[in-house]
């Protein structure tokens, strides 16, 4: 190997400046991909906002809970109030009088919905919106006074009203009414039930004292990201069906059964009321934190989201950088070429505009196509521009062929979600591997 002239360095001390420079060069490449990875939160910022304005118009996420029966009573309590007898205040206890509510919850609930999802788009931007109905009924057990310690004379059976909370009642596209023991009612805004002001209610009156008494509630519902439930039966049977084909299913329970195609998917839920932690009817509060966290449903769910595949993808720019280069200093290595420090930065900075190809693409044409495209124009640039670098065609064919294997590894990487960590983990070993057996015979205390 001929030395530099002026240059006094020794082989072995040139080897190893050259190794720092190029560290130093992998390190100031993190600073535009720091600065794409700030845009990519930027734009993911403002698709958010997009869909926060078109659901907000359409309809929120969804959750249903009811029917609920409702029959307020009076109780009785002692308290002390202040008296004046004969100019001296003293204490006397007195009794009063005061009011709240009992509930009671289906001893059968049953709930029959298709849901047809669409996307809207507000510029560039889209959001997942469904609609479609979704039938209640089912029927009430007796209200049995004694189980709540009072007598019939506390209920107060002609204030007996029906509730049914709604998250978003601008999603109900049709007036609401409830059939209750044969008779019809129209639910009127708000659950009258301060624990759960979102809804609907329906007075009943002393339709309520009668037993086993069946209902019937379908709701027109437009509603954006999913639809849940609150199994309030004894037995709960929910089926939802939707031509929706990446269903996510949520909450505390899974489908019993399910059938998911390409058309769409069909599911069925039966839940018990063993699984939850709140009774069948109370004179407390209506415990509405329990019957939230109860909830099951489901989302609909987008398989590809282009902004958090690009973010996973900008996570592997380090290795990008370290393999490429690593083939570099090989060349220098193995074949006595001098790549200029420059020439490793235009590399890198060809490297980098990849993953602001593949943001930019990714917001018209879908991320796998996105990818396509960005990780084409990024390997023929690299490959056209090391033709000249490396002195050689083949050499730079051998660059390209590497850059097309990375990009198709990291692609199958993004995509094999739960097994990411392991493929990443072999597809490293097996380059590392690699690098040691073409290094094996290389004399490293003559550089």
């Amino acid at each position: 190997m001929n030395t530099i002239p002026g240059n006094t360095k020794s082989p072995s001390q040139r080897i190893g400046v050259k190794l720092a420079v190029v560290i130093a060069i992998m390190l100031g490449l993190m600073v535009p991909l720091n600065m794409i990875d700030s845009t990519l939160k930027e734009r993911l910022g403002r698709r958010n906002e997009a869909v926060a304005d078109i659901t907000s118009s359409w309809g929120k996420e969804q959750a249903l809970i009811g029917p609920v029966l409702i029959v307020p009573y009076r109780y009785s309590y002692k308290t002390l109030k202040d008296t004046v007898i004969k100019g001296v205040v003293s204490k006397v206890e007195v009794v009063e009088t005061a009011t709240a509510d009992a509930w009671f919850l289906p001893e059968r609930l049953n709930v029959d919905g298709k849901l047809l999802p669409e996307k809207l788009h507000r510029g560039i931007y889209e959001a997942v919106v469904y609609k479609g109905d979704i039938t209640f009924s089912g029927k009430f057990a007796a209200p049995d006074p004694a189980s709540l310690k009072l007598d019939g004379g506390q209920l107060q059976w002609a204030d007996a009203r029906v509730a049914f909370g709604v998250t978003d009642l601008r999603g109900t596209t049709d007036a609401l009414e409830l059939r209750f023991g044969g008779d019809a009612y129209r639910m009127t805004p708000g659950t009258s039930v301060g624990e759960m002001p979102d809804g609907v209610h329906a007075r009943v009156g002393a339709k309520a004292k009668a037993g086993n008494l069946s209902f019937s509630l379908k709701v027109g519902l437009k509603g954006s990201g999913g639809v849940s439930f609150a199994p309030l039966g004894v037995e709960n049977e929910v089926r939802l069906s939707s031509p929706w084909p990446d269903p996510s299913f949520k909450g505390q329970f899974l489908p019993t059964e399910r059938t998911i195609k390409p058309e769409g998917f069909d599911a069925l839920w039966k839940v018990s009321y063993y699984g939850r932690p709140y009774p069948q009817y109370g004179a407390q509060a209506l415990p509405v934190g329990q019957l939230q966290g109860s909830m099951f449903g489901v989302s609909f769910y987008t398989a590809v989201d282009s902004y958090r595949m690009t973010e996973r993808a900008i996570k592997y720019g380090v290795l990008f950088f370290t393999l490429v280069f690593a083939v570099f200093f090989l060349f220098e290595t193995l074949a006595s070429l001098r790549i200029h420090p420059v020439q490793y930065t235009l590399t890198g900075a060809a490297l980098c505009l990849f993953y602001l190809g593949l943001l930019s693409l990714a917001e018209f044409i879908g991320f796998g196509w996105a990818y396509l495209g960005a990780a084409l124009a990024s390997a023929v640039l690299v490959t056209l521009y090391t033709s000249s670098v490396l002195g050689g065609g083949k050499r730079s064919l051998l660059v390209g062929a590497e850059l097309a294997a990375i990009y198709g590894f990291l692609y199958v990487t993004l995509n094999l979600q739960d097994y990411s960590l392991l493929i990443g983990t072999v597809g490293l070993f097996a380059v590392l591997s690699l690098i040691m057996y073409l290094t094996r015979n290389v004399d490293w205390q003559q550089y």
